[in-house]
């Protein structure tokens, strides 16, 4: 990695590490670090020349992050090439990777729990202990998307208070702390 400082050099290196540890290719998060830090759209080369991968490696990583809606294409004025730039606002960024793997993961899974559950109910060679446990599951990611969806459309001020009440949350229940 080249014309980065080491604390920019270590963000990129641990936020691609991440990256892989959620599914995402590293080249593919450490591209969007890269345009995360940045104060001005990158052109490809530049992100190859950054970084110091491949460009057809670049580009396919472009798309993927086009495709996750976190980064989009600019035009600067007297510069022929595409440039890119990311999301700045971190809430809205994590809004919609958490709608993007909604749709992706979240989504398919409980339409196929439902699917199970019934076709378990049509079939009495499927164990109740089965069933049962099918059953908590689909509860529990109804529950998830449910939450999702209260929460997905709050602005980030709303977001914000919410977390901090959790302490309060938790006493007024009787948690403790």
């Amino acid at each position: 990695m080249t014309n980065l400082t080491p604390v920019e050099q270590k963000f990129i290196l641990h936020w691609g590490e991440m990256g892989a540890k959620w599914g995402i290719n590293r080249t593919v998060a450490q591209v969007h670090a890269l345009l995360f830090l940045s104060p001005k759209p990158l052109h490809a080369e530049q992100i190859q020349e950054t970084l110091g991968v491949a460009r057809s490696n670049v580009s396919n990583s472009l798309k993927e992050l086009q495709g996750w809606g976190i980064v989009k294409m600019v035009h600067l004025a007297g510069d022929r090439r595409d440039h890119f730039e990311t999301m700045t606002d971190v809430f809205e960024m994590f809004r919609v990777v958490a709608e993007e793997r909604k749709r992706r993961e979240l989504d398919p899974t409980l339409v196929m729990l439902r699917e199970c559950l019934e076709e378990a109910r049509k079939d009495k060679a499927t164990s109740e202990h089965s069933a049962r446990r099918l059953g908590d599951l689909a509860g529990f990611f109804e529950l998830v998307n449910e939450c999702h969806g209260h929460v997905r459309d709050w602005p980030t001020p709303m977001v914000i208070k919410a977390a901090k009440m959790a302490g309060k949350l938790r006493k007024l229940l009787g948690l403790g702390n």
